[in-house]
C-alpha cells in the first residue's frame, strides 16, 4: 500500500514538473506551448536539444534540471518498490480477476470464507459450480486469492458489492459469515434487490432463525444443529446416512441424487409423471416433485409437470444428463 502511494505522489510530481517547464519557458522564452513542452522534456531527460537564449532562460534551466532530476530518483525508487512489493502483479490479478468476475452467470454469492464458507466453497468446487467470494476480511482474501477464487473484497451488505459480484445473474446467494446480524442485513440486501433470488442463509444462533425467515432467507441453516442431528442420525440409521452420502457427493459413482428444474419451453411440460418416464427418464427414480409451495414425495404415475416445477432424482449420471437436457430444452 505505501508502494503504491509513493507511485502516486512520484507520478503527480512528475506532472507538476513537466507544467512548470513548460511555463517557465514559455514565461523566459516566449515559445509556443508545444515548444516549450518539447524543451522541458529534453531538458529533463539531458539531451538538450532546445537551449534557452535569455538570461532568464537559463537560469531556469538550472534550477529546472536541479529539481527534475531529484524528482527522477525519487519516481525510479518508488517504480522499484512499488514492483518489488509485489503491487503491480497484484493489480494485474486483481484486473484479471474482475474480467472473470464479469463474464459469471448462473453463479452462487457466497458471502464469507470462513470455516463454513471454505466447506462450502470445496463442495461447490468439487461439483463444477460457479461461485464468487465476498469477504472483508484481509486473512480470508488472501486465503481465498492464494487458491484462485474469485473474490471481492467489501461488505456484503452494501448494494455496490452485490452489484459487483453480478447478483442480477446469479443462480443463488449464500450468507455464511459468522455475525448473525450481518447475514441478516445481506439476506435484506439481497431480497431488496432481486426478490425471486435463492438464499441460504446461516444462523449461529437459535433467535436467529425466525429473522432470517422474516428478512427473506428460502433456507436457514444452524450447523451446530445440523451437525448434532447429523451425529444422531448416523447412530442411528448409519446406513441410510451413508447411502444419501453417497449419492451426493460421488459425482462418478453408480447413482446420483439431483435436482431438475423444468424450465418453459420444455418438452416435459405438460406430460403427466408415466409419460415423462416413458419418453424421456425410463431408469430415473423421481423421489420429490416441487410445484410452488407444493411439495409432494414419491409423486404418483397421474401427476402432470409444468414449468417451474422441480424434481428430486436417482439415477446413473448418464440418464440424468438425458433428463436436465429434456428440461432445459
Amino acid at each position: 500500500m505505501a508502494g503504491r502511494l509513493n507511485l502516486r505522489v512520484a507520478l503527480t510530481l512528475f506532472a507538476l514538473l513537466m507544467a512548470i517547464g513548460t511555463g517557465g519557458y514559455m514565461l523566459t522564452e516566449g515559445w509556443s506551448p508545444g515548444r516549450a513542452f518539447y524543451a522541458a522534456v529534453t531538458t529533463l531527460t539531458t539531451l538538450g536539444v532546445e537551449r534557452p537564449t535569455t538570461p532568464a532562460g537559463m537560469a531556469f534551466t538550472v534550477v529546472f534540471v536541479l529539481g527534475g532530476v531529484a524528482t527522477s530518483f525519487y519516481i525510479l525508487s518508488s517504480l522499484v518498490i512499488y514492483v518489488a512489493e509485489g503491487q503491480l502483479s497484484q493489480r494485474m490479478r486483481r484486473q484479471r480477476m474482475d474480467r472473470e468476475i464479469a463474464r459469471l452467470h448462473g453463479h452462487y454469492i457466497i458471502c464469507g470464507y470462513g470455516r463454513v464458507g471454505r466447506r462450502i466453497v470445496a463442495a461447490f468446487e468439487g461439483e463444477g459450480v460457479p461461485f464468487v467470494l465476498i469477504d472483508i476480511n484481509q486473512g480470508s482474501l488472501a486465503a481465498a486469492e492464494a487458491q484462485g477464487y474469485p473474490v471481492i473484497p467489501g461488505s456484503p451488505v452494501t448494494d455496490e458489492v452485490l452489484h459487483q459480484a453480478r447478483l442480477a445473474s446469479a443462480r443463488g446467494l449464500i450468507a455464511a459469515t459468522d455475525n448473525d446480524a450481518e447475514n441478516i442485513y445481506v439476506t435484506l440486501a439481497a431480497r431488496s434487490l432481486r426478490p425471486n433470488l435463492f438464499i441460504v442463509a446461516r444462523a449461529n444462533h437459535p433467535e436467529a432463525e425466525a429473522k432470517l425467515q422474516r428478512a427473506g432467507a428460502d433456507r436457514v441453516i444452524s450447523p451446530y444443529s445440523l451437525g448434532g442431528m447429523r451425529m444422531a442420525m448416523l447412530a442411528l440409521r448409519p446406513l441410510s446416512v451413508e447411502f444419501v452420502d453417497t449419492v451426493l457427493r460421488n459425482k462418478r459413482g453408480d447413482v446420483l441424487l439431483e435436482d431438475v428444474q423444468i424450465r418453459p419451453g420444455s418438452p416435459l411440460v405438460g406430460l403427466t409423471l408415466a409419460e415423462a418416464r416413458r419418453r424421456y427418464m425410463p431408469e430415473v427414480t423421481v423421489l420429490v416433485l416441487q410445484t410452488g409451495e407444493r411439495v409432494v414425495v414419491t409423486p404418483g404415475p397421474e401427476a402432470t409437470l409444468g414449468a417451474g416445477d422441480a424434481l428430486a432424482v436417482i439415477g446413473t449420471a448418464a440418464e440424468l444428463a438425458a433428463l436436465e437436457q429434456a428440461a432445459s430444452a
